[in-house]
């Protein structure tokens, strides 16, 4: 509670500062215990004889200064009326203040006094509007930092120690604080570094406090750097013009006591340490020389610009923050002082120092974060300075530096990523890359804490991005992202070991790459839209800068198009290696180089390619030719040696290629180089001449130095003599020379440059040549949440990727692993699927395939069992449903792994038994499309095999119950739990699969991938066998071909996409089966039902779908005989349902002729006739199109013998009234067309007509009397029915010749021909033959009378006449024909007379019908004649009577003869 109150009240005196105490009590309270302080104070006094003894003296000298002033005090404090804040503070801290400087007191007195100060201070006494508050804070901050106290024993003076630093981290904690000087903060840190330093030679709990309030203290100082405004102006002015003068030496700001002397004269902190323990230098060990190398200041490199006198003396800000971190970082320095490098260093050496100041400097840039980089002084710091040691620590053998190391590069990467694009490219490349492998002899522990920094690194969501953004996507750069996926990738592979922490790790930094990468899909802007770069034409790009770095919009193309320059250089430096000559051409011709090579672009293309081999490009530089000294000159134009020193130019240039051997081009080389260093680094040389000879003199120093065969080597004096005046004529400085030998002897110049593309060391003169760079490198691009690169990221991990998740699925063993793979495959899919990488999705799925462990041949006893009991196999099969389910629509040839998968759990009978009907039937349910039947309900019905299939104990259960049951041949033992549970595991698993959706809900799937599925499936199913196949392929290619008619139904609106491919495969396996089986049951009846679903849908197919009906009329004969019920029915559904949407003659030449077929099936005639009265009768569903084959059909039902006689006087007259649609027609025609369409109408439907009359005909000739005779008599209500339309005469002749008188010829040979047995009753058909005919030709007397072959035609009618007259049934001659054929003809003659037909003409030649007539009619009646023309008186009588006669049958005959 205490501190909630000591809060509140903290707060109420910010709110108010005007009255910092409100009340009197208030104020007497603090009189009270500034009274009680001082009262402590001269207790502990009193108990030393010192102070005790001379008080109690008697002597006339008063008392000690420091116990008056504290008397004083205490006498005063009571009588001070004002608000405290008016007081000034040094009044009544002045006592205390004195005792704690004076040498005279020893550590308890002195400690106690330090407690008194802590404690005004803590008790927030002290506010901003105090008065004199500012100088308060000095005179407390000068007083502890020079405090001096005799030393009496080690624990005492460590209390002191401690309450120095309670105190001076109580003075930058309190709120006045800000009041404090950056020369009183500098003095603060370094009074706590001192005692840190002290406390090496004491307690470790000392050592402890010491080093935590440094912490505090750094934390205190930079927490306060975001609230500094940016008004440093003069210091930022100042900044810029420090230049460090090289790695290896110390560009120190004078922080310590030199600075404490400047600033703080009044300070006795440099004096004797006579009785002072505290300032004591005679601690030992490594501290006491960092202390001296850095507080004393005696760097060895030039002396950095320290602030101004008045910078320092105003409110703390940057100037102070300034210099502790530059102190902090040549705390890092010292290691090199000692010439302990870090490369070489052990854990043994004490890793305490750089782990101190690195601790320091993490907790600064916390606190800093962002801030540091508004302050460019302070950013420069880090960007070169610190990061250098980084740099180097980082290569550290010890983990705990390593781990810190990496900790700061990730807050500096958080904080401050855009200022230090190339720093972290080192850091990665020289540091992460080289310890995270084993090849370069980095530790385990070193390998793990690389990577598990690496790991940190990928949990970033942006940092691969941004790292393929700026680093793979620049040209100059190397490829980060990349290496680093490779080494994740790498590092995952267990090879040749077991599972490792550090696979998994390294598994764990991939897996969180690529779900970073799954969560930016829902963001938009897939990077799959871009458009491909194309190369035009070559413009300089080396050092173009993208117009606008913050908007995607503009750089998301840049860096795409460079990346692509980037990959095609790489392919050009490959040709370029293999032969220089054709690989600048290649060049040439990619536009990357210019049509006319131009020395520059040559030059950019040599000093920016990665991976060109370094001889030939020496070589190349080393030329003669006149072209390649311009390049050679252009080349060395690309280098900034900027204020460097000779050697490390020299260095760098030397880096880009391999020195030739011969001296000329040595020397050609050399001069381009001394040129361009003169150019821009004249300090000291006095010409370029002076710069190519200490150049020369360089190289040969090199080689004496570092050849093994020079025995006698240069010494420094040798060095100098050489270089005697050669700069103008005098000689160059000596110090300067000196420092050329030295860094030469202690580090060779390489002048044959390691090739290819390992991760690089960090040397000194790379890190200037990085600095130097990083001034004019791109912009850092800061990538937001949004998927611009992922795609071509993805392309470029997801191969490794996937090999690697793989391995490690395989290797593992926890449970946990297996999810954070099965996470990972799932982030792999929604990628490649949102990317429309389908490859990759396939490549997934055969992976995954492998684990479900169903693809391996089953060796298992219990393979049900088995797969229960193993997880990995159980979480990847669900896995790879989940992916088909979700991500179907871009899984291509995968589909054949999901469904050996998904063929293997049938055989195994763990699907549901209804999968491919569920499937299908869904499809029915479609007005409501969310309705897809839950699994659970066919599991449960799953131990009912599907009809018709031979399914081994098909379904889950039915699999269960055998291996329940007791009553098998062989006693089995009941299940165990263990197996039980088994069981449920795999049912369980089998539910979460959802394997039906797959197919229920095709519909939603892209066209390419649907049709990728049923191709599948017909792979799946095999080739038909003719002859024997087994059960199990049967009951496979059974179950695909379910599966595919479920998908056919399902996509009705796709079908033409699956037609042809379900069609084939429907076609194989009809046309290769001879007996009956389940498969060509499927076939056919799968066939049927995609007519039925899709007819109504597809009018535009529906010719296609009917014509796929005609493999049933292919269907082998004992196949046929087999189902031929079952199909009629169907058809016969098929036509009920949609003969409206039959609408072409092939589409019902294939109805009619299935149905035909079954006219003389016992089982489906029934069925067949069924549908052919629904199509017939009344004409429902006649037309034009289908008529004849209708017609045709119902002759065939006419004349089949199955069934009833009945039936077929039902189909006859199907046959006759279906005269009524011709009339309907030809009305409609007359009303509807133009004139020429009718005239084809009519002709079409004549044609029609004669079909029908000819169909008659033939039935006319059946056995079955009641048949034959009710043929004869439909055939009459054709031929007499035809009042509706007009039939051309020539088409009367046809029906004469091919219906009437061929039946009628027919029947007599029948009559006279057949036994008696066959045909019953002929004479009664005769009878009703011969009343057709004269019917028939008296009906159309007056049309066929017109015609030129009328005789003939009457002769014939005569003849048939005659031979009736005449018929001898079974040899004897009829009764009823005799009496029968004389009236007849008759009642002909007298019409044909009464109408004028038959008159004698005596006209020459005319009368030649009426000879032929009375010649025939002689034959078969004689007396006719005198009965038709008796005579003259007679004839005249009967004349008119025949005319009235005529008349009325004219009169009526309009209505036959005029069409409607």
């Amino acid at each position: 509670m205490g501190r909630l109150k000591l809060q509140s009240g903290i707060k109420a005196i910010e709110e108010e500062p005007e009255e910092c105490e409100s009340t009197s009590s208030n104020k007497a309270a603090l009189a009270c215990m500034i009274n009680s302080e001082v009262g402590a104070v001269l207790a502990v006094m009193r108990r030393n004889v010192r102070w005790g003894g001379r008080y109690m003296s008697g002597d006339d000298q008063l008392e000690h200064s420091l116990i008056q002033s504290l008397k004083a005090l205490r006498k005063q404090i009571f009588s001070w009326q004002h608000q405290w804040h008016t007081i000034n503070p040094a009044v009544y801290l002045q006592p205390f203040l004195d005792v704690i400087r004076s040498d005279e007191t020893g550590a308890p007195i002195t400690g106690v006094a330090l407690s008194s100060v802590y404690k005004i201070l803590t008790l927030d006494i002290l506010c901003l509007n105090t008065v004199n508050v500012e100088d308060a804070m000095h005179l407390v901050v000068d007083a502890v930092t020079s405090c001096r106290f005799e030393v009496t024993d080690p624990a005492s003076e460590e209390l002191v120690l401690m309450k120095i630093l309670q105190v001076l981290l109580a003075c930058m904690k309190s709120k006045v604080s800000v009041m404090l000087s950056n020369q009183h903060v500098c003095t603060i840190v370094n009074t706590c570094f001192r005692i840190v330093h002290q406390a090496g030679t004491k307690s470790e709990l000392l050592q402890r406090i010491a080093r935590h309030s440094m912490h505090e203290l750094v934390r205190c100082i930079f927490s306060h750097l975001p609230d500094v405004g940016n008004t440093e102006h003069a210091l930022v002015n100042r900044g810029s013009s420090v230049k460090l003068e090289g790695i290896g030496h110390d560009s120190e700001y004078n922080f310590g006591n030199k600075q404490l002397e400047n600033g703080n004269g009044g300070s006795e902190y440099d004096g004797q340490p006579s009785s002072v323990g505290f300032a004591s230098n005679s601690s030992t060990g490594l501290v006491t020389s960092v202390l001296d190398e850095n507080a004393i200041g005696a760097g060895n490199g030039k002396e950095a610009t320290p602030y101004d006198l008045h910078l320092m003396t105003e409110p703390y800000g940057v100037p102070c923050m300034v210099e502790i971190f530059h102190f902090l970082c040549s705390l890092l320095n010292v290691v090199e002082h000692l010439g302990m490098a870090p490369r070489s260093n052990t854990i043994a050496f004490d890793e305490d120092v750089p782990l101190f100041a690195l601790g320091l400097i993490n907790s600064a840039i916390e606190l800093g974060g962002p801030s540091i980089r508004r302050h460019p002084r302070l950013l420069s710091l880090i960007q070169d300075e610190l990061f250098r040691n980084l740099m180097q620590f980082g290569l550290s053998m010890s983990p705990l530096i390593l781990s810190m190391v990496c900790s700061i590069v990730l807050n500096l990467y958080q904080h401050l990523r855009t200022e230090l694009k190339l720093q972290l490219e080192a850091f990665f490349s020289c540091v992460i890359l080289r310890l995270a492998q084993s090849r370069y002899g980095a530790s385990y522990q070193q390998q793990e804490v690389a990577m598990e920094a690496l790991v940190d690194f990928c949990r970033q969501k942006t940092f691969m991005v941004e790292m393929y953004a700026n680093l793979d996507c620049d040209i100059t750069c190397s490829n980060v992202f990349e290496d680093l996926a490779n080494l994740l990738s790498k590092s995952a592979f267990p090879v040749n070991c077991p599972l490792s922490a550090m696979h998994i790790l390294a598994l764990d930094g991939l897996i969180a790459v690529i779900q970073g990468m799954a969560e930016r899909i829902g963001n938009g802007s897939l990077g799959s839209e871009q458009s491909p770069v194309n190369l035009e034409e070559y413009t300089p790009f080396w050092m173009v800068k993208c117009d606008n770095y913050s908007d995607p919009s503009v750089w998301v193309p840049f860096v795409c198009r460079r990346k692509y320059i980037k990959r095609r250089l790489m392919i050009g430096a490959d040709h370029f290696n293999r032969d220089p000559k054709k690989g600048l051409e290649f060049l040439q011709g990619t536009h990357l180089l210019p049509e006319k090579l131009d020395p520059q672009s040559v030059a950019c293309f040599f000093r920016y390619t990665a991976g060109l081999d370094k001889n030939l490009v020496g070589d190349f530089l080393g030329n003669h030719d006149e072209f390649c000294v311009q390049v050679l000159h252009e080349f060395a134009g690309t280098f900034d040696f900027q204020d460097m020193n000779l050697d490390t130019a020299l260095r760098l240039f030397l880096e880009t290629f391999r020195l030739p051997g011969e001296s000329q081009k040595i020397q050609r080389v050399l001069e381009a180089f001394s040129e361009r260093y003169y150019e821009q680094s004249p300090q000291i040389l006095a010409n370029k001449d002076a710069a190519l000879l200490l150049s020369y003199s360089l190289i040969m120093l090199n080689t004496d130095q570092h050849n093994v065969q020079v025995k006698k080597k240069m010494t420094e004096d040798d060095f100098i003599r050489n270089n005697r005046h050669i700069n103008g004529g005098n000689d160059l400085p000596r110090d300067f020379l000196s420092e050329l030998y030295h860094s030469i002897c202690k580090n060779e110049i390489r002048t044959t440059p390691e090739q290819g593309s390992g991760f690089p060391e960090m040397t000194p003169s790379r890190w200037i040549d990085l600095m130097h760079k990083s001034k004019k490198t791109a912009q850092f691009i800061v990538a937001d949440s949004r998927a611009f690169l992922d795609h071509d990221m993805f392309a470029i991990m997801s191969g490794p990727t996937i090999a690697a998740i793989s391995v490690v699925f395989d290797h593992a063993e926890h449970e946990e692993v297996y999810q954070t793979c099965i996470d990972g495959f799932l982030a792999v899919a929604k990628i490649s699927a949102c990317h429309h990488l389908e490859d990759v999705l396939d490549d997934l799925v055969v992976s995954l395939c492998k684990f479900t462990t169903l693809l391996n041949p089953s060796s298992v006893e219990e393979p049900v069992l088995a797969f229960g009991d193993d997880t990995k196999a159980r979480m990847a099969t669900v896995t790879v449903f989940t992916i088909a389910n979700r991500y179907g629509d871009y899984i291509r040839t995968g589909w054949r792994n999901i469904l050996d998968c998904i063929l293997r759990l049938h055989k195994l009978g763990l699907l549901p038994a209804r999968v491919a009907s569920d499937a299908a039937d869904d499809s029915e349910l479609s007005a409501d499309p969310g309705q897809g039947k839950p699994i659970t309900n066919s599991l449960s019905s799953a131990h009912m095999p599907s009809i018709g299939t031979p399914r081994r104990s098909s379904g889950l259960m039915g699999r269960f119950s055998q291996l329940l049951s007791l009553d098998t041949e062989e006693p089995r033992s009941q299940p165990t739990e263990q197996q039980l549970a088994a069981h449920q595991r795999t049912l369980q698993t089998i539910q979460k699969c959802h394997i039906d959706s797959i197919f229920t809900e095709s519909k939603f799937l892209q066209s390419d991938s649907l049709l990728q599925l049923a191709r599948a499936l017909i792979w799946a199913a095999g080739r038909p066998q003719k002859g024997n196949s087994s059960p199990e392929d049967e009951d496979t290619a059974v179950f695909c071909l379910e599966l595919l008619i479920a998908i056919t139904l399902n996509n009705r609106d796709r079908i033409k996409l699956l037609w042809q491919g379900v069609y084939e495969h429907i076609s194989n396996i009809v046309q290769s089966t001879v007996m009956p089986c389940a498969l060509v049951e499927k076939a056919v009846f799968g066939l049927l039902r995609i007519c039925q679903r899709l007819l109504p849908y597809k009018e535009n197919l529906a010719d296609e779908l009917l014509r796929s009906l005609q493999l049933v009329l292919k269907l082998d004969a004992r196949v046929a005989d087999a189902y031929c019920e079952q199909i009629t029915q169907e058809v016969s559904r098929l036509v009920k349902a949609n003969a409206t949407h039959i609408r072409s003659q092939m589409g019902w030449r294939t109805i009619t002729s299935l149905l035909s077929i079954t006219a003389r099936h016992p089982e489906a005639s029934e069925a067949g006739f069924d549908a052919l009265l629904f199509i017939m009768s009344d004409g429902a569903h006649l037309l034009p199109a289908n008529y004849v084959l209708c017609v045709d059909a119902a002759r065939q039902f006419a004349e089949s013998r199955v069934g009833q006689a009945e039936r077929s006087v039902r189909a006859l007259d199907l046959m006759s009234g279906s005269v009524v649609c011709l009339s309907q027609w030809a009305r409609e025609a007359k009303e509807a067309m133009a004139e020429e369409e009718v005239s084809k109408m009519y002709q079409d439907i004549g044609e029609m007509w004669l079909r029908l009359v000819q169909g008659l005909r033939k039935v006319c000739l059946d056995q079955r009397e009641e048949v034959r005779n009710h043929a004869l008599v439909s055939l009459q209500r054709c031929l007499s029915g035809v009042e509706g339309f007009q039939l051309p005469h020539s088409l009367w002749l046809q029906c004469f010749d091919m219906v009437i008188f061929t039946m009628l010829d027919d029947l007599l040979d029948i009559a006279q021909g057949h036994s008696q047995k066959d045909y019953r009753n002929m004479e009664g058909t005769l009878s009703l033959a011969m009343k057709l005919l004269s019917k028939v030709f008296l009906q159309l007397l007056n049309e066929l009378a017109q015609l030129t072959t009328f005789c003939k035609l009457w002769l014939g009618v005569l003849s048939r006449m005659e031979k009736y007259m005449k018929v001898k049934v079974k040899g004897k001659r009829t009764e009823k024909l005799p009496e029968l054929v004389p009236e007849l003809l008759k009642n002909t003659l007298l019409v044909m007379k009464a109408r004028g037909v038959l008159v004698q003409r005596s006209a020459l030649g005319g009368d030649s019908l009426w000879e032929l007539t009375w010649l025939h009619v002689n034959n078969i009646a004689p007396s006719l004649q005198s009965e038709v023309f008796p005579d003259q008186s007679l004839e005249q009588k009967k004349d008119e009577t025949g005319k009235s006669l005529a008349s009325d049958e004219t009169g009526s005959a309009p209505s036959n003869e005029t069409a409607a």
